[in-house]
């Protein structure tokens, strides 16, 4: 198969024929074949700016990330588990620009051509119609609008899923002797946003990559094995240098997260599907049935795409991107205490092309009586998974923007009461109530932990300091003598002048 720009080139000149017609009539079939993934990408972008406020202020794991890169406020403290791949894709904008608005259009438009660019890697293993309908499927789920223009790396570890797969299959379509240079720097550069990004989600979308390609493609194995390896080489760096080795800081990465093992998070996941960002203690009723519905038929109809493809005597396209998304999933379903909706969105993207491929069987396939009721079902099931994701979106977009609004007015009273600038913030919530103050964050345990008693009353004779106690909590040691304020449902004591 041609690969890269050799397709390109194959496809765009003629032998034998009149010049430029060859080339025009390729251009016009290529740009037919693009057009319905290219519109998916546009409605995605614009479906964020429209859905998800422009002006939503940062969360928590935001603020974390943005901090880093941003000379308009201190960084926050960053802990084990994380990568720097966010803070190097804000960087462009939040580097020069407080503003969120900008911020979050940017990320709107990034993530939506990085969406197009996804699909595009599986030009010629699918039909433009499936790989539409994958897009629009993962394009229309609410935890890929509510997260696509945040900075936050769930979404980009799915982009670089889908470009890592959808190459490789490309070059082993083609085999080791033919395999485009196209395709082998689809697989690195993808592996690369991988491990950028969270890199143990890297290793675990790789890991049937790397089983399958073990013995059958060298070129490829090398190209992804590098891509990971210079994805994560930042990350390995950083942890020799801050934690004694990648080791230690794995197991640090596992303490903060209540201790990687066996441990059952399917219900979890499923609790959090209503709408919960972080569902850490994951308590309470599960959602309606009809919200989880989607999520119960998904496997269902994945394995009906496997079937679809052995039948059809493609059985490598599917069952490789769905051996991917199992394992990409697996630790947060089978290994985590806690549950988060975007931790699961590299599985996501990986099982939208099988589905998709499905979706379409059911609709063509079958005697002619019985297509328009399959057509209609498809139909009725796609509009209710609208109606469900879009209802979802708006709700978990309303709470987000209230809680956000929360942190600007416990900010606005802080600045009231004459903490401003160079100043720190201490105890609940220090992290993004520090930031939303323009202050420096410190913990004195727990996972955050950065300083101690003895830093902060010394850091109090010189800046303005501030200790918040959450709903219930007690006042720190350090602070019980400084005087207490009460806004929204926080404690706040602001140490006496030095």
């Amino acid at each position: 198969m041609a690969d890269g720009a050799n397709a390109i080139l194959v496809g765009g000149r003629g032998v034998g024929r009149g010049p430029g017609t060859a080339g025009t009539s390729g251009s016009r079939g290529r740009l037919r074949g693009e057009a319905p993934v290219l519109a998916v990408a546009a409605v995605f972008t614009l479906a964020q700016l429209i859905f998800v406020h422009p002006t939503m202020g940062l969360g928590w794991d935001e603020i974390v990330y943005v901090s880093q890169v941003t000379t308009h406020h201190p960084a926050a403290f960053f802990s084990a588990p994380r990568s720097r791949g966010v803070s190097l894709l804000v960087a462009p904008v939040a580097s020069w620009s407080d503003s969120t608005g900008l911020l979050r259009g940017y990320l709107a438009v990034l993530s939506g051509l990085g969406l197009y660019l996804a699909l595009r890697a599986w030009k010629g293993l699918f039909p433009a119609r499936v790989l539409a309908t994958a897009g629009a499927f993962f394009a229309t789920l609410w935890v890929t609008l509510f997260y696509g223009p945040q900075a936050m790396p769930n979404h980009w570890v799915a982009i670089g899923a889908l470009v890592t797969v959808g190459c490789a299959l490309r070059a082993l379509r083609a085999g080791p002797a033919h395999s485009g240079r196209g395709a082998l720097w689809g697989v690195a550069a993808g592996a690369v946003l991988m491990a950028l990004m969270r890199p143990s989600d890297a290793v675990w979308v790789a890991l049937p990559l790397l089983v399958v390609l073990l013995r059958r493609h060298w070129p490829l194995l090398l190209a992804l094995a590098g891509g990971l390896a210079a994805g994560g080489g930042e990350w390995v760096v950083e942890a020799y240098a801050w934690y004694g080795g990648p080791g230690e800081r794995l197991s640090r990465a596992s303490e903060i997260q209540g201790g990687l093992g066996w441990n059952i998070a399917v219900d979890d996941q499923m609790r959090s599907l209503g709408g919960r960002g972080l569902c850490r203690p994951c308590t309470g009723a599960m959602p309606h049935p009809v919200v989880t519905l989607w999520w119960l038929l998904l496997p269902v109809v994945a394995v009906l795409g496997a079937v679809v493809a052995i039948r059809a005597r493609r059985a490598t396209a599917t069952l490789l991107p769905l051996a991917c998304a199992a394992t990409a999933a697996a630790p947060y379903l089978f290994m985590i205490g806690y549950a988060a909706p975007r931790f699961l969105q590299p599985a996501y993207a990986l099982l939208a092309v099988p589905v998709a491929d499905a979706l379409w069987h059911l609709v063509k396939a079958g005697r002619d009586r019985w297509r328009p009721v399959a057509a209609t079902l498809v139909a009725l099931a796609v509009a209710g998974h609208l109606a469900v994701q879009f209802s979802v979106l708006v709700g978990t977009v309303n709470r987000n923007v209230e809680s956000r609004e929360d942190w600007a007015r416990v900010a606005g009273e802080l600045h009231r009461l004459g903490v401003r600038p160079p100043c720190l913030v201490t105890g609940h919530e220090s992290i993004p109530v520090g930031y939303y103050t323009g202050c420096s964050s410190g913990s004195t345990s727990g996972n955050n932990e950065n300083t101690t008693p003895a830093a902060i009353t010394d850091a109090a004779r010189r800046i303005p300091v501030a200790a918040l106690t959450g709903p219930g909590g007690n006042p720190p040691g350090y602070a019980r003598d400084w005087a207490p304020h009460r806004v929204t449902d926080l404690e706040i004591r602001v140490a006496p002048p030095g």
